[in-house]
């Protein structure tokens, strides 16, 4: 049976490495007769991969296009499937983040792709500002397009860096959605939060690695003089056998 995640009209399916491509056409064709509301079915031929996180997807059955429009917690998203990442697993996530957010904060979310931390946080909650940082100029774009879409004039976009393209203020609040890099990022994080300010990081750990996230956080808030509480550490989804995508809600104390 194939794996598949629905990505608004579009299903992206893993197939078994041995499934030949008129069986893989056979279950699509199934598929799109079977839901109605599906227009396009692509093949995952990559994991998500380099400092972008875009994959590749083949083509095989509905229309053909890897533009989608995906709709969740009351926002729109439109962004192509294969430059821009998008986790739809990561939706009751953003739900939770938002709820969290009290009214007036200002709120970076760092390394914001096409921008729905933000859109969800600026729909949910009653912030006062929200600021979303992303590398990508395609997934900037989109999310520009989205923050109208949505209608939200809170919500502000930047493309670049997070090292060199954060406004210089600080934030009661910090998303680091961060990618599956070596650098934590956190030395970033620490400078543009206020004292009292709340960082949400996101690692991606073994389930036995999780002390010594725990201690390279501290590590981090020791090297640039902040004085942190950890929260929460919660498991934010399963990325692979007893590896975890785990996020950690900390308290910058001063």
């Amino acid at each position: 049976m194939a794996n598949y995640d629905v990505v608004g009209n579009i299903v992206i399916v893993k197939f078994s490495w041995d499934e030949k491509l008129k069986d893989k056409k056979r279950w699509a064709e199934k598929f799109l007769k079977e839901h109605k509301q599906i227009r396009t079915i692509l093949e995952k031929s990559e994991k998500f991969s380099r400092r972008l996180r875009t994959q590749s997807t083949k083509f095989i059955a509905g229309e053909k296009t890897k533009e989608v429009l995906y709709k969740e917690n009351g926002c729109l998203f439109r962004f192509n499937v294969d430059t821009c990442y998008f986790s739809p697993r990561l939706s009751s996530e953003r739900k939770e983040l938002a709820s969290k957010v009290r009214k007036g904060e200002k709120v970076l979310v760092m390394f914001g792709g096409v921008a729905p931390f933000a859109i969800v946080i600026g729909k949910l909650s009653r912030a006062g500002k929200i600021v979303s940082v992303e590398l990508g100029k395609e997934c900037s774009k989109y999310a520009r397009e989205n923050v109208k879409r949505n209608k939200l004039e809170n919500v502000g976009i930047i493309q670049g860096n997070v090292k060199n393209k954060i406004p210089k203020e600080k934030y009661d609040r910090i998303v680091m959605a961060r990618p599956n890099l070596k650098d934590s990022f956190l030395d970033i994080g620490f400078k543009a939060v206020k004292r009292g300010g709340v960082i949400h990081y996101y690692g991606f750990y073994l389930k036995s690695e999780k002390g010594e996230m725990l201690k390279m956080i501290r590590e981090e808030a020791k090297n640039v003089r902040r004085k942190i509480k950890i929260l929460k550490v919660k498991k934010a989804g399963e990325i692979g056998t007893k590896r975890f995508r785990y996020r950690v809600d900390l308290k910058v104390l001063g």
